[in-house]
């Protein structure tokens, strides 16, 4: 039997929940946009989830990116250009810190959750090169819910957006695209696909980190495959298949 087919409403013992399930950080930027080589970050959340997904630790970061915020990045998660650069920090020194705050964890070995990894990383690195700073390069170990929910349930219909896969998961989501909110809810997520797929996971969160990169790299080819067929993008385009730096 395997993690796609098994029920969904099955309990497992608590004992089978991997190790890393009792820690985990949660990393989420809220941006001026999606290009991650050019668009800045206009909040951003790191924070430390314990094993029920209580809040041990967390930071929040309001930064004035220096650029006019699109109206429609405004609209999704609320933040103006007025209220960024009459509020928010400089953005070279929200960028330091929240380097700082990820690294941190990742070098404790403490596993950094993101939803779409390759967005946040991405667009993280990118803007450390903009302002001098050294990036993280090579994260790990990151766990990526959006990947690893894909992988064990493939074939299951309608969106992976954080707001639907946290519901389908029964986690609550409050403010969806606050980056706080957004950061926890995708902890918790990770923990419970951790306990659902349980005895479907690799051993240790190195692995697991090591697995995501094959399945998201499969995905993108996947999801090329139906875009090409569907005729959305031409036959000679491919998805970056990456991560969790693109």
């Amino acid at each position: 039997m395997n993690g796609m087919n098994r029920p969904h409403s099955e309990q497992l013992p608590l004992w089978d929940v991997p190790d890393w399930v009792r820690m985990v950080g949660v990393f989420d930027l809220e941006t001026t946009g999606i290009d991650v080589t050019a668009d800045r970050i206009v909040t951003a959340h790191v924070g430390l989830l314990d094993a029920s997904g209580g809040v041990i630790r967390a930071r929040d970061w309001l930064a004035d990116p220096g650029v006019e915020i699109p109206q429609g990045a405004s609209a999704i998660h609320g933040i103006s250009t007025e209220h960024a650069r009459t509020n928010g920090r400089p953005a070279a020194a929200v960028v330091a810190e929240v380097v700082t705050a990820v690294s941190a964890l990742l070098d404790a070995g403490i596993p950094v959750v993101a939803y779409n990894a390759p967005f946040d990383f991405s667009l993280l690195k990118y803007e450390s090169v903009r302002y001098g700073i050294t990036p993280i390069e090579n994260p790990s170990p990151v766990i990526d819910p959006l990947v690893v929910d894909k992988a064990y349930d493939r074939w299951r219909k309608g969106k992976r957006t954080l707001e639907v896969v946290a519901a389908h998961y029964a986690v609550r989501l409050e403010s969806a695209h606050e980056a706080s909110a957004d950061a926890v809810a995708a902890g918790r997520v990770a923990q419970a696909l951790a306990e659902r797929f349980a005895p479907w996971l690799p051993e240790t969160v190195h692995e697991l980190h090591t697995r995501q990169i094959g399945w998201a790299r499969a995905q993108a080819e996947s999801l090329t495959e139906y875009f090409i067929r569907i005729g959305r993008i031409d036959p000679d385009e491919r998805l970056d298949g990456r991560w969790p730096i693109r």
